[in-house]
């Protein structure tokens, strides 16, 4: 079978800014009031005030289509021109028989197509990412299995799932909605102005809820340490993203001196990347974004992380369908992954693009049914 076309459209959806707040995509206030991208107002980070991300779809010369999606917060056109310019020339007119050599070859030679230019991290390899998934679609559809199926031969049938992206308002009444659910495990951001603040809400969260806290980058090394003494004595699941990304060391420090495991990994898209942090010990849970490291390099991660005694808990931010599906697949065929991100809102929206919407039988996802990566996007909705 030939590849024929390979295709990135990028996707601006509005949505309502108040209710957007404090959830994936905008987790704090954002300031001002002028143009799509802000800043938050507590820390130096860029958000969109709409639903942004970049689709692909992979159709061979036989009419077989296959989707896959970048993580693309901010600017999808960057990462669909990158597809564009860089990557549909290296897959189109490829043959491919669907096999998880095949697919690593081509990953291969993506990240060549930049090498010594910047090949490394950022927009190009998110922009692989969402080739790199829509590949995996289409070798489940080819050898008619499910991809968690072609990366493992017993792959769970059920990924159970933590609440993320509560909103500020009301969290601890909304975390009892999903107690009264079969839920027991949340998320909540760090999107007070002081600590203080944070731990009163913390504190208020209802009893038979373990939670987890998304420091969201803001943290220096001393008051995340501080913090983290905190968190230990409420006995908190993960610190995530506490410090940031860049520096090994003080992740490091910070697991040596906290009881509570640190949690890492969206900000990082390659094995190569995440390798110093794993040697320095500083990695109490690994989280991986499939819109950004790609099934591929996802499931080198994940070794990495088994041979080191790490959890693997897949990160779902702001996602459509292709995302969502890939980071399910991956955790049923990961066996040291306990858990799935679910962020209801991002859910409801990725599920008005699919004709099968992806469903919970709570507290656990239920894996999508079908080849490939077992949705189908109903291209004559999309924007």
């Amino acid at each position: 079978m030939k590849i024929g076309r390979v295709e990135a459209f990028p996707i601006r959806l509005p949505r309502e800014l108040d209710a957007a707040t404090g959830t994936a995509g905008s987790p704090t206030l954002l300031a001002g009031e002028m143009g799509d991208y802000r800043w938050s107002e507590v820390f130096p980070c860029l958000y969109s005030t709409k639903f942004e991300t970049a689709l692909l779809r992979v159709t061979t010369k036989c009419g077989v289509t296959a989707w896959g999606e970048a993580q693309a917060p901010l600017a999808p056109e960057v990462a669909c021109e990158i597809v564009r310019l860089l990557l549909a020339p290296v897959i189109e007119g490829t043959e491919f028989e669907g096999t998880a050599e095949e697919i690593e070859t081509l990953w291969n030679r993506m990240y060549s197509t930049m090498r010594v230019r910047g090949q490394s991290g950022g927009f190009m390899l998110d922009a692989i990412s969402g080739v790199d998934i829509a590949l995996w679609d289409l070798a489940g559809k080819i050898q008619k299995k499910p991809v968690a199926e072609l990366l493992s031969e017993s792959p769970k049938s059920a990924i159970p799932a933590y609440i993320s992206g509560l909103a500020s308002a009301g969290r601890a009444e909304r975390a009892l909605e999903f107690l009264g659910q079969g839920f027991t495990k949340f998320k909540l951001f760090f999107d007070t102005k002081t600590s203080a603040e944070f731990l009163e809400l913390l504190d208020a969260m209802p009893r038979g809820a373990e939670t987890a806290v998304d420091g969201l980058w803001r943290f220096t090394l001393e008051e995340a340490r501080e913090f983290g003494w905190a968190l230990d004595s409420r006995r908190a699941m993960w610190f995530e993203a506490p410090l940031a990304p860049e520096e090994a060391y003080p992740h490091a420090y910070l697991a040596w001196s906290i009881q509570t495991p640190v949690a890492i990994g969206e900000s990082y898209r390659t094995e190569r990347e995440i390798l110093p942090f794993f040697h320095l010990a500083a990695v109490g849970v690994l989280q991986p974004d499939l819109g950004r490291c790609g099934i591929t390099e996802g499931r080198r991660m994940a070794s990495l992380a088994a041979n080191h005694s790490v959890p693997v808990v897949p990160h779902i931010s702001i996602a459509m369908g292709p995302q969502i599906a890939a980071a399910l697949h991956y955790a049923a065929a990961t066996e040291n992954c306990p858990l799935a991100e679910y962020n209801p809102q991002v859910l409801s929206v990725a599920n008005r693009f699919l004709r099968e919407p992806l469903r919970l039988d709570p507290p656990c996802y239920a894996m999508p049914e079908g080849p490939g990566l077992g949705i189908e996007i109903d291209a004559a909705v999309l924007p």
